[in-house]
């Protein structure tokens, strides 16, 4: 990005002011070399962003933006309805609900050590992965109806899992007012095949060590313990989530003119949020994050069955699930009142700081557990939200590393096969589909993971508590 355009507000954070059709400044977080890292697209697409009617304070990139579809990834904003705000399924993305889970073993490495192959071939059997992969649940329409409105605790109701996970998950398993009748019968049909499987890309499932820790009482707090073994999940809506968007974002296109919008880029398509089309993708999308939610939860039943196939007694419990593909309504404070606001994070991770009315009891004290996934083959880390991300960008922070090369690019420079060896000889086993796809999500074709969750805590947005290193990862 081409430094000369912005502002520098401090050593972590940027700006472009307001000018032309921007309503409110486009905020950029990162140090100058991660700033420097991004795309110029970024730049033009937070500043697109910053002119689209009823957002309020400013459009936030956070430190592992890259360039995206209408929104950056990486990207939030808010939209005030009382103020002609708008919603755009752009700023949601086609992932709806893409998000991370975390489950603590209770285990250490060494009470797996000599199973770990064994544990892996098991791990990759029983998750079905890749494009297009299909489960064995099949769903027919009422039942499909019922998963969009139930999400994690439809699937909890089903078997698939225990009650006390709900409490640990965003809106506690269900996203209220989720319409499946506004999800076209194209999405359901994809869908109907989908539940309970992993996808294709950055998606994963990883057997992960807990390597360094930060902050010793919020790790406690949070069940992390030096030496201990998590899982991570990081998946979503599936074909669902994507046809949503897909079928939306045609139709918001369509109908821009009639609401009067001028749209910096197609690409924007939004629709405002007292229309019917708003109120409809509302609809349409919180069924999404439904989708995603019990789809996290399936697979979750199924990992727990394969440690129990190893180590009868053993009990996965759930640290917390939150997504970064959503547009949430929400209560944030303007200029000292409370307004109701429309919350777009695409690329982007809640992060409710300490005493936050929405956190459990048990993380009241701490502030929310926000998952971080790094790149195949790299370290992860688990922070804690903090109360100063509020008014730093509605309480948000980043959710990745953040792709720096394009998938096709990433292709043409590794080969699978030879990248799976490599991370075979760090101790890493790699079980894959594709060896493309390997190719595809290999560690240098995305940003150095550590130096953006480094700069999402020198921001304020929230703060490290323990940092994973893989051992078994389950790609698509």
């Amino acid at each position: 990005m081409d430094l000369s355009r912005l502002r520098k507000l401090s050593e972590i954070s940027w700006e472009i002011p307001p000018q032309g059709t921007m309503r409110v400044p486009a905020v950029f977080y990162g140090n100058q070399a991660l700033i420097q890292q991004m795309d110029q697209k970024v730049a033009e697409q937070a500043a697109n962003v910053a002119s689209l009617p009823g957002i309020v304070r400013a459009a936030y990139a956070m430190p592992d933006a890259h360039w995206g579809y209408g929104f950056p990834i990486g990207g939030v904003a808010a939209f005030d309805p009382e103020q002609g705000g708008v919603v755009s399924a752009g700023g949601v993305g086609f992932d709806i609900s893409c998000g991370v889970r975390t489950l603590l073993t209770g285990m250490a490495r060494a009470a797996i050590a000599g199973y770990e192959e064994k544990l892996a071939e098991a791990l990759g059997r029983e998750i079905p992965a890749g494009v297009g992969a299909h489960g064995k649940i099949r769903l027919a329409e009422p039942e499909m109806a019922s998963m969009l409105r139930g999400g994690a605790r439809w699937a909890v109701e089903s078997g698939f899992g225990e009650a006390e996970d709900l409490d640990r998950i965003e809106e506690q398993g269900c996203m209220s007012a989720a319409d499946p009748t506004a999800v076209s019968r194209e999405a359901k049909v994809r869908q109907r095949d989908e539940m309970g499987t992993l996808g294709s890309g950055n998606h994963y499932a990883e057997v992960q060590e807990v390597a360094q820790i930060y902050q010793p009482e919020i790790a406690q707090a949070f069940g992390l313990e030096p030496g201990g073994l998590v899982v991570s999940l990081h998946c979503g809506s599936r074909g669902l989530g994507h046809q949503i968007g897909t079928d939306y974002l045609r139709e918001m296109v369509s109908a821009a003119d009639s609401f009067g919008l001028r749209l910096p880029e197609r690409e924007l398509a939004s629709a405002p949020l007292s229309s019917e089309l708003g109120r409809r993708y509302l609809g349409a999308m919180r069924a999404g994050i439904n989708c995603a939610l019990a789809n996290r939860q399936i697979l979750t039943h199924r990992i727990r069955k394969v440690f129990q196939g190893f180590f009868p007694g053993s009990r996965l419990t759930l640290l917390y699930d939150v997504s970064h593909n959503t547009c949430k309504e929400e209560l944030h404070p303007i200029e000292g009142r409370s307004v109701r606001l429309f919350v777009h994070r695409k690329g982007a991770t809640r992060a409710l700081g300490p005493s936050h009315h929405e956190l459990p009891p048990c993380f009241a004290p701490w502030g929310q557990p926000v998952l971080i996934g790094g790149s195949m083959g790299t370290c992860s880390y688990i922070l804690a939200g903090q109360t100063e991300s509020e008014e730093r960008a509605f309480s948000s922070a980043v959710h990745g590393a953040g792709r720096q090369m394009s998938r096709n690019q990433a292709a043409r420079t590794w080969e699978g096969r030879e990248l799976v060896r490599q991370l075979g000889r760090r101790g890493i086993l790699i079980r894959a589909r594709s060896p493309r796809e390997v190719a595809e999500e290999a560690p240098g074709a995305y940003k150095d993971v550590s130096a953006v969750v480094e700069a999402a805590e020198a921001a304020g947005l929230a703060r490290r508590v323990a940092r994973l290193d893989p051992w078994i990862c389950v790609k698509g």
